[in-house]
């Protein structure tokens, strides 16, 4: 089976396992919010998926 390259592009596998991905709508319109907004915008979230899921999407990992 192919992985899925649009999850891909936005998911990193860290060494350990886990998926990490960038937060939602932090790439512009920013300019009006606060800087602790802005700043909070940059810490990546970590991403639970199913075996179901993962199989389907990410089957290399």
């Amino acid at each position: 089976m192919k992985t899925n390259k649009s999850y891909t592009k936005r998911i990193r596998v860290t060494r350990t396992g886990k998926l990490v991905a960038r937060k939602a709508g932090q790439n512009h319109f920013n300019a009006k919010q606060s800087g602790s907004k802005r700043s909070g915008k940059r810490v990546a979230i970590t991403i639970s998926l199913t075996a179901k899921e993962q199989r389907r999407f990410l089957p290399g990992t």
